[in-house]
């Protein structure tokens, strides 16, 4: 409330006792420019304040609090805000402060006139009367009546009137009883100020969290401060500490720990309040594990010590790494408990105020060690020794911290970042986050001193930035810069190299081995015996010298960019390894040319140089080469000695390491035990033998013997003009036919890794009892062992207990179960049906009864009896015999028929004795229940009881229990109880006459029994009843299951219908059954945090979004109605909404329906908010005995006193705030605050709204604030955490921020830490705001949280537990049902084998739940540097292995996430992730990994991160290399040669490996994971239908689209760098993307390759026809057709209308005005061809010479077609001179110079001398057919000709486009670049319209359209959807569509 700005209210006396306004009269008349709307009041009062005005926003609000209460003071507070607003600025300098003051004004006019003082006369009176009355009211008698929270708004308030009050009212004219009350306030406002958790100040009454021993226990101990040395501090001038009490001269007060360290230090009084919350809770958390729950005052000392060991253990490993000294020192006579606190709590207020710092875990090291060893010099000094004595503090002021300590070291990071130039700068020219964080992995970060020298190397900028002018505004001054510390970022592919150096070197040798193999005589793997073929072999180590070589070389050229931060040694070592490796080089060649019998060439030179230095034999040599791998292997196999030797800090093994690897502070003793070691060892040679034998059966065995022709043969006949016309062997031909083969050899491991993750993902699956439960039916066959697993899995039991259960009888044990089993289920069912997923009688039948002692049987929930008792009656009726054991027998047969009977009879008679009010009624039904039971046990039922009159009796019961249930449709009690008893009558009639054979005698009975009672002689029989009872909840649910049990005659075979629903349910079940820890006491569970970063995405959709047509007239709303129909009709059914005026009155529930099927925060935090309901449930369940529970005791109802709530209620309440915490970053929540734009205010609106209806949801957004600083105005940030008050937020914590958070990394790991300050517990979740949660799946969250102290996960204790996801956004369309699939595949069983048994699996985003302690202490939760952590959050995981973590993976709990579902969306989130993985290539975190971890490890890491973009370029680069390879071949004419000789005709072998890539290139093998999954949980026959549904869908034709997409944006990102964070949007995907917005997104990424490969295609076929069989050639080429067909028409296959021919003509018209449209500054990319044009070549202008040049030569490939297709020309008569190729360039140098003279006289002549402009192009079109003519006539041009010219010159004009743009600074300068720019439009032109044509063939026919809709929503029509309806806009009469 009145906290919102968290800025002090001025103190008094400033400005006039009686309000006045003359001085701002002049403002009046300007213009208001305060865009507000006119009926939010309160928005514009309070929440629109400018920034530089924030501290009169708490007067506003208070203004706008009391106005319903007395308008006239509230113009007081406002006129007094208008005061403070003109003093702070009196000139309106502030942004937006001249307009707020104009409104202001206008508004203080308005209420002037019509607000009158109503208690008195006069304002000073009225304002007097009205604050006593306020306090009487709400301060005097609140704290008995009122929580914490309501008193501290009161407090606020008064305190706030009383402001007021002095600046109205003279001094001397207020009352003494006013001056009393304002005393009060403010003495006692501090212990009713807004808290978070723990109201640790609020006064009277504890509530419930405050009496729990463990939080008392935690307050106690940091209130210890008796014996500590007390800071003096000055209370006047800059060194005045703010504070809610008085300040005195000397001591001031201190009340725990925090309070010390904070005047101690200089920390912000919010950060230390923040920071005394989170440990007191971490405390708590900790220390009730460790005991029993009842009273306890004293803290457990191992709690402090293992918090401390935790919270240090990086600050420890940090100085043994440093070899300092430790600052955690402890003397004996120390308390040493108060020390750890102190320690403790030093840190956390550093790590709480570190900002941004956070991201360098061991620059907090450094500050602590410094601040530690002050704190330790201050308590045992000589000086203060610890007695309680006077100390003067070092620090002054509350942000001395964040001033001295932070904000220089904040200043370094964000020059560097201006180093960045907006992310176009190379990395290897600035610093980021781990640059600057490691420099403090040396022992030089001890040069800064303490304090922190300002002159010291870290912070002094080799040239310092000069202040922007209009000039250098982005400029950044030249000057020698700062070394990179360890390593440089390079754009290089090389990095793949030089981290995985080792896989190469072994595929490279075994390639080598395996072609030295297979060219030997023999041709098999035996040859390698013969001794001649072994010597030859032997010449890998050879291999392996130069390729080591090559990384030595590699490691000096990519690291000499940071020598100058390295010390001398490892320079030494680079060199070392260099000089080794060439001597290594030079001795094995030598050695091994010497042992070569007839040498010849370079082996000969080599030979007589061995000769000459009698070097030792090859084989010695070799032996001596691999000692270092011999040695490496031995301690590979003995894990724990390599993890001792790699961590030690000991000298001598730091010496004796140094060689093998250099000295690193992370990724050292990351080796798993070893079992583990075993599994993933094994896996990788089982894989490894499988593709090497593969590679040498059917990649190289069968081209030996072809090439071994091919090189024998002499080839003449060539095609053209050869430059090397006696070339020997043909290297030429061999290399086109074996160079895609070596491909296909690097990249087919990645389809082996898929093939056997498959099969042991698929296997572990099964082991993991995945897929058990998967249908209804699977469900009910194993329901009656669900109570059993959930009491096992969900239910904590003691010793004891579990002692006492095996000890009941089983049905004792098993009611207790189902009792407990329940309460959750039923919460579960009530959840699906408040989701509208369910309907009301779905939900019915499948809630489970709260046990009941009155029913003998367990209660199943109906579905499972359904149609039971119908059957029976059925039995019994046609059951002849006269004897009772077969009947029962039958009956028995069934457990759920036999429960049915016995709970419907029982209940049946419960229902009617509680009916019936005469005692002789109740004898005559008792009697009958005895007999009945008698008869049975006697065996004479069916001789007592007619079996044929059941069926009445069942008639008459649903009628009495429908009169019953309808109680509430009847208006007049006495009909109703008139039709009450006449049904009652009817029944007990039927028993006593019809059912009973001798009925009348109990009748009889009854009457001789009661004869001496006049009165009942009178009284009829079962007339007296009990109609209260319908009233009883308990009592009604009994009569709705009894109804449900006796009428549902058919099977609840399909209860639910909802797909949804039914996956849920038949999880949640299935769960049950997986291995999962147990559950513990909800006291004793690890606390947790749930954060969720959020930008400016949608919130909640409004009623104008949900009704907003699109361009077919289809509006979201009617669109999900016809998505989710089941889901419509549960929510109509819900709200009772008949028609639509009553759903127009229900809008905002429509809106929260529409918002929960999105991908909206609402959705997000709805689902997040499950956990805090099921914690809550769960500590009742724990806390409840078993009486309460058995009773179908479920909830106590909190008494009217809020004080005495302490019950069941409020301590599960108590217990869930001290264990979890929500909070959402809203980042920019401040500026939608007081944004003028109605999307932001909307999305401000309702993110409020989730405060107030979640009041234990916290919102951290960045502040900023303009605040005057040594006289200039200064834009000042601060991180600010709210929760939801009364009406509006209330802020909580304020911490200022040394500078912008968000302006140094990226914006969501930036986001993500400003908030994580806030966050509480022992462990966090990651949550994006995409995802769902689900309330069955929250009851599992302490299971998994207890998998971090679990002891079975290896070597090292989970620091990241992995859970799977569930894609909700499959069911929009067959795109998101494809990305549903391929997400679901990674989530499960491809996460599922890198967790166990490969150890690689990383954080891929959300929801994985981090080990907060150990991450906070270690960088955070993700990295931050700009660009080069785009893929943040896989960063983390690479963070967290390199540190000794352990990720995990678990799916017995899944949480919902949305994926996009649109093409558009798609491509662009996967452009990203390209870009990501392209930027991890470059990083250090992979370097690491790729050479920390071991050799099986490693291949691990790499195939399942950045190589699998790297094979996925390799297989688009096999088409490439395969096609050109042809090209020249066919061009040359060594194809036909070669094709026609008799001897390879004969072998076919050579076509059987070029077709062998082809299989490899369709990459369908990716998707078996996807099968094995579906598979597994599904069932293999539904597996199988998906597939085959799939790929009639076009799945392939998506993927290889995808595929493409990978490729492109992986190779540029590392080329040329422009990665960039792509919002992808996460609407409703039902709208028409525009071909011209198509053309822009894919130009260059898949139409320019795609039509490449076209006319590689093409060539390939017009010019080897005539020799190639056409079967061959489609064998070889059809996945390359495939993949060009894919590119170039995917993105309007899968759009929305993409072949309907209006929306073809208008994409036509848009396509045209774009590309003739000029562009210019301001013009954006989506209206000129020209802006796109400039904005695609962005990655070439800060590209470097090296990406220049490879561009340049990657464009000299298009050169070739016309090199080969001129000479094939008829009119070159078979010449092959070169004058054939000059002449050539001679005819496209014309045609260039004669578009460019036109393009210029359209330019000079096309407006004032248009008579001449035509006649230039007359005379150039007479030219053109004049030397055409010429050409046909004279020279034997032929038509052929011509279009074998097209193919020549079209791609030779593309080559000089490509060279053109990459030289544009040089064009530029000679005037060339507009020619460059026009051709590049004319070529725009023409591939838009050759891709374009076969659009408008299609749009042409109709049905095509009507296919392609089915096609694209294929999955809604399974369900029922008539999506064809809504894109042809056919929307029926009625919008609501089912209403």
């Amino acid at each position: 409330m009145a906290s919102g700005s968290g800025t002090k209210v001025p103190g008094p006396g400033e400005g006039p006792s009686l309000p006045r306004m003359s001085f701002s009269r002049k403002m009046t008349r300007m213009p208001s420019m305060f865009d507000a709307p006119e009926d939010d009041t309160t928005a514009i009062d309070s929440e629109l304040v400018p920034s530089s005005l924030a501290s009169i926003a708490p007067v506003l609000r208070v203004a706008n609090e009391i106005e319903p209460l007395n308008p006239r003071v509230a113009y007081l507070c406002r006129f007094h805000a208008f005061e403070r607003a003109h003093n702070l600025d009196p000139t309106s300098s502030g942004r937006s402060v001249r307009q707020f003051k104009t409104y202001l004004l206008h508004r203080l006019e308005k209420d002037e006139l019509e607000t009158k003082p109503q208690l008195a006369k006069n304002d000073p009176r009225e304002i007097q009367k009205f604050y006593q009355s306020y306090f009487d009211q709400y301060i005097k008698e609140g704290p008995i009546k009122r929580k914490p929270e309501e008193m501290a708004k009161h407090y606020q308030i008064a305190s706030v009137l009383y402001d007021v009050l002095k600046t109205v009212v003279p001094s001397e004219k207020i009352d003494d009883e006013i001056k009393r009350c304002a005393k009060e306030v403010e003495q006692k406002k501090i212990h009713y100020a807004q808290y978070n958790i723990l109201p640790l100040h609020a006064s009277g009454a504890s509530p419930a969290i405050m009496e729990l021993p463990e939080i008392k226990a935690s307050i106690a101990a940091l209130k210890k401060i008796d014996n500590l040395p007390k800071p003096k501090v000055e209370s006047t001038g800059e060194t005045q500490i703010r504070t809610h009490h008085k300040i005195d001269r000397g001591y001031k007060g201190v009340h725990d720990l925090l309070d010390w360290l904070w005047l101690t230090f200089g920390f912000q009084k919010g950060n230390v309040e923040n920071q005394r919350e989170h440990l007191i809770l971490l405390l708590a958390n900790i220390d009730i594990r460790n005991k029993p729950h009842e009273e306890y005052s004293l803290l457990d000392s191992e709690t402090v010590t293992s918090l401390l060991s935790k919270v240090f253990k990086n600050y420890c490993s940090w100085c043994a790494y440093l070899h300092c000294v430790s600052n955690l020192k402890f003397p004996d006579s120390a308390d040493r408990q108060q020390l750890q606190l102190l320690y403790i709590g030093l840190y956390f207020l550093i790590w709480g105020e570190a900002s941004n710092v956070r991201f360098m875990p061991e620059c907090l090291c450094y500050i602590f060690h410094k601040m530690a060893d002050e704190l330790y010099g201050i308590l045992f000094g000589n000086v203060y020794p610890v007695t309680g004595g006077y100390f003067e503090p070092s620090y002054a002021g509350d942000d001395y911290f964040l001033r001295e300590v932070i904000k220089p070291i904040y200043d370094v990071m964000h020059k560097e970042v201006q180093r960045n130039k907006g992310g176009t700068a190379s990395h290897s020219k600035w610093r980021n986050y781990d640059d600057l964080n490691e420099y403090f992995w040396s022992n030089d970060c001890f040069k800064l001193g303490w304090p922190m020298k300002s002159d010291a190397d870290f912070f002094v900028q080799s040239s310092e930035l000069q202040p922007k002018t209009e000039h250098n505004r982005d400029q950044v001054q030249p000057g020698r810069r700062k070394p990179k510390t360890n390593f440089v970022e390079i754009r290089s592919f090389f990095h793949l190299y030089r981290s995985f150096d080792r896989m190469w070197i072994f595929l490279i040798m075994a390639f080598q081995a395996m072609l030295i193999i297979a060219w030997s005589p023999s041709g098999s793997p035996i040859a390698i015996f013969d001794g001649n073929v072994l010597k030859n072999v032997m010449s890998i180590f050879v291999t392996s010298a130069l390729l080591n070589f090559f990384q030595a070389t590699l490691d000096i050229i990519l690291s000499w960019k940071a020598w100058g931060s390295m010390k001398y040694n490892q320079i030494l070592r680079i060199f070392l390894k260099f000089a080794i490796a060439s001597l290594w080089l030079i001795a094995l060649s030598v050695g091994y040319s010497g042992s070569i019998e007839n040498p010849t060439g370079i082996e000969k030179n080599f030979s007589n140089l061995s000769g000459r230095w009698q070097t030792p034999s090859f084989y010695s040599l070799v032996i001596i080469y691999m000692i270092p791998n011999i040695l490496a292997a031995l301690i590979f196999v003995v894990p724990p000695l390599r993890r001792s030797l790699e961590r030690s800090n000991w000298r001598a093994f730091i010496i004796l390491l140094w060689w093998a690897q250099p000295k690193q502070y992370v990724g050292r003793g990351m080796h798993e035990d070893m079992i583990t070691l075993v599994k993933y060892t094994l896996f990788w040679i089982l894989l490894l033998i499988s593709k090497l034998a593969f590679s040498f059966y059917v990649e190289i065995s069968p081209l030996i013997e072809p090439t071994r022709i091919i090189m024998g043969m002499n080839i003449t006949a060539y095609q053209w003009h050869e430059f090397f016309p006696n070339g020997r062997y043909n290297i030429g031909v061999v290399l086109s036919i074996w160079a895609p083969i070596v491909l296909v050899y690097f990249m087919d491991t990645q389809i082996w890794y898929a093939i056997f993750s498959t099969i042991f993902g698929g296997i572990q699956g099964a082991f993991n009892h995945l897929g058990e439960i998967r249908t209804l039916g699977m469900l009910r066959s194993r329901f009656e062992f669900v109570p059993l697993a959930f009491s096992e899995r969900l239910v904590p039991l003691s010793k004891e207990e579990t002692r006492r259960n095996n000890s009941d009888e089983s049905s004792e044990s098993d009611r207790r179960n189902i009792a407990k089993f329940s309460q959750v289920w039923n919460e579960f069912i009530n959840s699906l049906r408040m989701e509208d997923l369910i309907s009301n009688n779905e939900k019915n039948l499948l809630l489970v009864p709260y046990s009941s002692i009155d029913i003998s049987v367990v209660q199943w929930p109906p579905f499972l009896l359904a149609s039971k008792i119908p059957i029976a009656l059925d039995m019994a009726k046609d059951f002849k015999k006269k004897d009772d054991r077969e009947l029962f027998k039958k009956i028995k047969n069934d457990d759920y028929m036999l429960s049915a009977v016995i709970e419907c009879y029982e209940t049946l008679r419960d229902i009617l004795y509680s009916l019936l009010l005469d005692e002789g009624d109740r004898m005559v039904l008792t009697e009958v229940c005895v007999e009945i039971d008698q008869s049975i046990h006697e065996h004479r039922f069916l001789n007592t009881f007619r079996m044929s009159e059941l069926l009445q009796l069942s008639e008459k019961l649903e009628k009495l229990l429908n009169l019953l249930k309808k109680n509430d449709e009847y208006e007049d009690i006495e009909t109703y109880k008139a039709h009450m008893i006449n049904v009652l009558q009817d029944i007990m009639e039927i028993i006593l006459q019809d059912v009973m054979v001798n009925g009348h005698r109990f009748l009889e009975t009854s009457h001789t029994q009661m004869r001496g009672h006049e009165s009942d002689k009178t009284r009829p029989k079962f007339a007296n009843v009990n109609l209260d009872l319908v009233l009883n909840k308990s009592w009604m649910d009994k009569v709705i299951r009894l109804h449900l049990l006796l009428t549902v005659k058919e099977s609840a075979i399909n209860v639910p219908m909802n797909l949804d629903a039914r996956r849920r349910i038949t999880f949640f079940t299935n769960s049950l059954f997986m291995n999962m820890p147990g559950a513990p006491k909800v006291r004793n569970m690890l606390s947790f945090s749930v954060l969720t970063p959020y930008y400016k995405e949608d919130v909640l959709y409004s009623e104008d979004e949900l009704n907003k047509e699109n361009e077919d007239g289809i509006s979201t709303l009617f669109y999900l109605q016809k998505i989710y129909p089941d889901e419509w009709n549960n929510f109509l059914q819900k709200h009772n909404i008949k028609n639509e005026n009553e759903l127009k009155e229900n809008m905002d529930f429509v809106r929260q329906w529409v918002s929960y099927r999105g991908q909206t925060l609402t959705r997000t935090v709805r689902g997040m908010m499950y956990y805090r309901q099921a914690i809550e449930l769960q500590g009742f369940l724990d806390m409840a005995g078993d009486p309460a529970i058995l009773g179908g005791y479920r909830t106590i109802a909190a008494s009217k006193s809020y004080h005495d709530q302490i019950n069941f209620a409020a301590r599960s309440q108590a217990v869930a705030d001290m264990k979890f915490t929500y909070v959402v970053s809203c980042q920019i929540y401040g500026m939608q605050k007081k944004s003028t734009s109605l999307r932001d205010r909307s999305c401000y609106q309702n993110i409020l709204n989730l405060m107030l209806m979640y009041p234990t949801l916290r919102v951290a957004y960045i502040d900023e604030r303009e605040e005057t600083v040594n006289g200039k105005s200064e834009k000042v940030y601060y991180s600010v955490l709210l929760k939801g008050g009364d009406k509006l937020d209330e802020e909580i914590y304020r911490i200022k921020l040394p500078g912008n958070p968000i302006a140094i990394g990226e914006g969501k790991p930036e986001n993500q830490n400003h908030a994580v300050i806030f966050t509480r517990g022992e462990a966090l979740q990651t949550i994006d705001m995409n995802q769902d949660n689900y309330l069955e799946e929250a009851f599992k969250m302490r299971n998994v949280l207890e998998e971090f102290i679990r002891s079975n996960h290896g070597r090292h204790h989970p620091t990241i537990l992995g859970l799977r996801e569930h894609i909700f956004t499959g069911s929009v369309s067959s795109l998101a049902w494809f990305m549903s699939n391929q997400e679901t595949s990674f989530v499960t069983i491809g996460q599922r084998i890198l967790a166990n048994p490969l150890k690689v699996r990383f954080h891929y985003g959300h929801p994985d739940v981090f080990d907060r302690i150990f991450h906070l202490t270690r960088g955070g939760l993700s990295k931050a540097s700009k660009i080069i952590n785009l893929s943040e959050d896989i960063f983390s995981g690479f963070n967290s292995t390199l540190r000794g973590g352990n990720v995990t993976h678990h799916e017995y709990m899944q949480v919902g996430k949305g994926r996009d579902v649109g093409m558009n969306q798609i491509s662009l989130f996967e452009a990203k992730v390209a870009n990501g993985n392209g930027e991890q290539t470059l990083s250090r975190d992979v370097y690491r990994l790729g050479r920390r971890f071991d050799f099986y490890r490693m291949l691990s890491f790499y195939f399942t991160t950045v190589g699998f973009y790297f094979s996925s370029m390799i297989t688009v680069l096999t088409v490439y290399t395969f096609l050109y390879g042809q090209l020249y071949m066919v061009m040359s004419g060594l194809e036909r040669a070669i094709l026609n000789d008799p001897s390879i005709q004969r072998n076919k072998s050579l076509e059987a490996a070029l077709a062998s890539q082809s299989v490899f290139q369709l990459g369908l093998l990716l998707v078996l994971p996807m099968v094995m999954e579906i598979g597994l949980e599904k069932g293999f026959r539904a597996a199988l239908a998906d597939f085959i549904i799939m790929q009639l869908q076009l799945a392939s034709v998506f993927f290889t689209f995808q595929l493409g997409t990978k490729a492109h944006y992986f190779g540029r990102t590392i080329l040329h760098g422009g990665a960039k964070y792509r919002a992808t949007g996460r609407g409703f995907v039902v709208f028409h993307a525009k071909f011209g917005d198509n053309y822009r997104m894919y130009s260059r990424s898949h139409f320019v390759k795609g039509l490449e490969l076209l006319i590689l295609l093409v060539v390939y076929q017009v010019y080897g026809k005539s020799y190639r069989s056409s079967n061959v050639y489609l064998f070889v080429t059809m996945s390359m057709w495939f993949l060009v067909v894919s590119w170039l028409f995917a993105p309007f296959v899968f759009n929305p209308s993409g072949f309907e021919w209006q929306k073809t003509v208008d994409d036509w018209t848009d396509w045209k005005r774009w590309m003739g449209n000029r562009g210019g500054i301001g013009i954006s990319i989506d209206r000129s061809w020209e802006s796109w044009w400039e904005d695609e070549q962005k990655h070439l202008k800060s590209t470097g010479v090296r990406g220049t040049v490879l561009e340049i030569i990657l464009a000299l490939r298009f050169l070739l077609y016309q090199y080969g297709i001129v000479y094939h020309l008829n009119i070159t008569h078979h010449s092959r001179s070169i004058l054939v190729y000059g002449l050539s360039w001679v005819v496209m140098a014309t045609a260039l110079l004669v578009l460019k003279m036109v393009s210029m006289g359209r330019r000079r002549f096309g407006t004032d001398f248009q008579l001449m402009f035509r006649i230039l192009k007359g005379l150039v079109f007479l030219g053109f057919v004049s030397v055409m003519t010429v050409l046909f006539v004279v020279c034997g041009l032929t038509v052929s000709d011509v279009f074998a010219g097209v193919l020549a010159f079209m791609p030779t004009g593309w080559a000089l486009v490509l060279i053109g743009q990459a030289c544009r600074p040089v064009l530029k300068k000679i005037g060339f670049w507009d020619s460059i720019k026009e051709l590049g439009r004319a070529y725009e032109y023409v591939m838009g319209i050759v891709i374009f044509m076969p659009i408008v063939v299609l749009s042409w026919f109709p049905f095509v359209s009507e296919f392609q809709t089915r096609l694209l929503f294929n999955q809604a029509f399974s369900r029922g959807l008539q999506i064809s309806r809504i894109l042809a806009g056919k929307k029926g009469s009625n919008n609501s569509a089912s209403l």
